[in-house]
Parts: structure tokens; sequence; C-alpha cells
């Protein structure tokens, strides 16, 4: 993040979506967690006229496709069965982050239709001079995507589940709207919680102790060790770096029994929204995790005004707690024609089944259908 004074990146993204901050972009460069070393190369795209910054977007050269989750495995598999290199990658999203956000910001009186056109046409001639197979822009907001619509970029869809605030009261509000059936699901798996002797806590980012981020930490390690057998993208010096610079985002729940604390989830929030992304647990407990990154999350949206809660990729057994399908999109430009072509079509087959997967997904929300809104 060098090639940018914060000031200037923050005054074009405005500072209010907490992953496209220059504080949380630099943590991940400052401790080494995106680096050449881990496959990152940042090659973060800054347009300027007559010395002032107009534009700006985060870029990274990839040598791998792993903490997108938009997953290409396929292609570079294809690629290698050709003789040809798929790596590296020009890749534009925020690292580890699978959330819908801005992707180009522009200063006041630049129009982010004009400044597409340039934007695509630097990154093209960025990846002819790196090697790089191509460009994939991951989780774009809606008004980028319309003005690169007509730059040539192939459009990927996929689906997450995200909740919606309907201005409920209280959390008992928003259980009102779900069949009975779902409404005694959910209390039972909250009483199991509290039977088991686990209180369950929210804490403020500017009011966290260090007994409570190092425990966090303790929970983040150990359940990337259990689940993937490695310690997980992010260090313990990029969560510090959090803390210290933008606490206002952050919002952490932990699981105590007595005086051990065994499961704690982070959370980031903006103006809007509230993103749930970091889980851990030292120990399994029933329905913790559901309460832990699910109700607290719900609870919290409701206390503070919240628009929509994002916890995360993937997971269909959000829907029977309320969370609805929410259509993604991903942008993609190879640079071997043929290949441009052929992953052109099919990402045009694959539409129509996310699009079926979208429709029967909702089908299974468990509101009431007289009452729910649109």
């Amino acid at each position: 993040m060098g090639s940018v004074s914060a000031a200037e990146w923050d005054g074009l993204f405005g500072g209010d979506n907490p992953f496209l901050r220059h504080d949380f972009l630099e943590a991940l460069e400052a401790t080494a967690c995106v680096s050449p070393e881990t496959g990152w190369t940042p090659q973060h795209l800054v347009l300027r006229r007559e010395g002032v910054v107009a534009a700006a977007m985060p870029l990274y050269l990839k040598s791998h496709s792993q903490g997108e989750f938009v997953f290409d495995w396929a292609w570079a598999e294809a690629y290698a069965r050709h003789g040809l290199a798929y790596y590296p990658k020009l890749l534009t999203a925020v690292p580890f982050t699978p959330s819908t956000g801005p992707r180009i910001a522009c200063a006041e009186g630049v129009g982010l239709s004009d400044v597409a056109t340039a934007v695509v046409a630097a990154v093209r001639e960025r990846a002819e001079s790196l090697g790089a197979s191509g460009w994939h822009l991951l989780f774009p907001g809606r008004d980028l995507r319309e003005a690169v619509a007509a730059q040539g970029l192939h459009a990927r869809h996929d689906v997450q589940f995200h909740w919606r605030n309907r201005g409920y009261d209280d959390f008992e509000a928003f259980l009102s709207r779900l069949r009975a059936s779902r409404r005694k699901s959910i209390r039972k798996e909250r009483k199991q919680v509290s039977r088991a002797g686990i209180q369950v806590r929210r804490i403020a980012g500017d009011a966290l102790g260090d007994r409570e981020w190092d425990a966090f930490f303790r929970c983040y390690r150990h359940t990337y060790l259990r689940r993937s057998g490695h310690g997980g993208y992010l260090d313990r010096g990029f969560f510090q770096r959090l803390r210290q610079t933008m606490p206002e985002s952050l919002m952490l729940v932990v699981a105590e029994r007595g005086d051990r604390l065994l499961a704690s989830a982070l959370f980031l929030r903006d103006s809007r929204r509230l993103y749930g992304r970091y889980w851990g647990a030292l120990e399994q407990v029933d329905c913790l995790h559901f309460e832990c990154c699910f109700y607290q999350g719900i609870e919290y949206c409701i206390e503070q005004g919240l628009e929509v809660f994002d916890p995360g990729t993937q997971g269909e057994h959000k829907l029977l707690r309320g969370f609805e399908p929410t259509e993604t999109t991903s942008l993609h430009w190879l640079r071997d024609p043929r290949f441009h072509a052929a992953i052109g079509d099919y990402l045009r087959r694959e539409r129509s089944g996310v699009r079926e997967y979208a429709q029967q997904a909702g089908a299974l929300l468990p509101f009431h259908r007289d009452r729910q809104k649109p």
C-alpha cells in the first residue's frame, strides 16, 4: 500500500467498508500475510491526473488460487493440459474475504464509467507485461459491474446467504416471522448452549481486553489446525493491528464456561452491514457455532440498526435460520482469446444452474409466506 497514502486511499473509498480501508489492507501487507512469499504480490493500481489520485483499485499478482472463494482450479487444470501456465494471474479482491463491496474508487468529479475503461486497459497492459494469464475481479458491487459491462469481461454468479433486518424490535420479533417449527428449533438451540453452562457475550472493539483478544486467536488458530492442518492465513500480528487501528469496526463474541473462554467469533461492521468472518473454538459444544456466529450477530444487527448481516460464504444450514439466498458476482478476463471464449461459454451454462439453485434455496426459507416483506 506504499504507492498511495492512507488519506488518499480512504478519501477515495470513503472509509466505511472495513475491508477496503487502508488500515485493513496495510495490515495484511505489514504482517506478510499478503506477500510474494504467500503468493500475493501487491500490484495496486493508482491512476493520477496532474499528480492527484483520480482512482484506485486493489490488485494482486497471484501464484495460486487459495484464499479467494471463487474456485477456478478447473481452469488452471485446463491450462496445464494444454501445456500453458495459468499462474501468475492478476486478481482484484480483498484477500481471504468473500464479501461484495467497492473495488474501484474514484475522486470527486470522476465518473466510475469513465475511469473503468482506463482501469481495464491498464490492467490488460499490466497482465501483458507481467506474463499473467488474465484478470479476475471478485465480489464487485453492482455499480462497477455495470461500469465494466462493455469491457468484455465474463460474469460468474454464485449464491451466499445473508440476513436482512426487516425493522425488528428484538430477536423475538424476528422469530415471530418464522414458522412455529423453526421458532421452536432456534429456541431449543439457544437453550442447549446455556444448559451447557456457557455464557455468551458481545464486546465492542474498543473495549476488548488482552485476555479476550489472546483467547480469540488461540480459538481461531486451533480451529484452523483441526480443520485444515495449518494455522490459518492470518497471524496474531494482523489481528493485533486491526485492534490498534480500527477498533470501531470490530465486535467480538466470546463464549465462556466459568473462567475458561472456549470459543470466539470476530465480526467487522460498517454503517449498514455486519460481517461475520473469524471463528474458533477450543471445545466442540452442540449449537455453540450457531449461537456465536449467527444468533449473536442477528441480535447485534437489531440492536445497532444494521440492515444486512453477511456471515460468510457457503452453508445451506443458514437458510433454516433466516439467511436469504443472495447472488454474488465475479468478472473474468483471460489473455488467451481461445480460453476467454471457452470460459465464457462455460459460465453461461453454469449461470442457469446457479439461478435454479437460488430459487430452490429461497423456497426453503422458514418465513411465513403471508408475513415476508419483499
